[in-house]
């Protein structure tokens, strides 16, 4: 079984900074691409930032500059510094991992969301 858990989401004012992790755990051989993912009330899901195993990063246009990906030695915790916060970054943020299981299967992975509130 394989569980990925987030933390580190809360309220911040506006300007201010938070730091999200996800710990991966379980029957894990290998995790290849890790994302953080964002939806806010009425609005579809959306993709943040995205680690691949190589090294290179992506970031969602309105996040550039502010936000910063990261993954620990291990390989199974993935972190998403947010400096500069704005009201329209509020949303349930979730994590996202590619996976292949100790058993040698694919797995997508996904955690239940840490909710980030930026307001004054």
């Amino acid at each position: 079984q394989v569980q990925l858990v987030e933390s580190g989401g809360g309220l911040v004012q506006p300007g201010g900074s938070l730091r999200l992790s996800c710990a991966a755990s379980g029957s894990i051989r290998s995790i290849n691409v890790m994302g953080w993912y964002r939806q806010a009330p009425g609005k579809q899901r959306e993709l943040v930032a995205v680690l691949r195993g190589g090294g290179s990063t992506d970031y969602a246009d309105s996040v550039k500059g502010r936000f910063t990906i990261s993954r620990d030695n291990a390989k199974t915790t993935l972190y998403l510094q947010m400096n500069s916060l704005k009201p329209e970054d509020t949303a349930v943020y979730y994590c996202n991992a590619g996976i292949v299981t100790d058993w040698g299967r694919a797995y997508d992975g996904w955690g239940q969301g840490t909710q980030v509130t930026v307001s004054s």
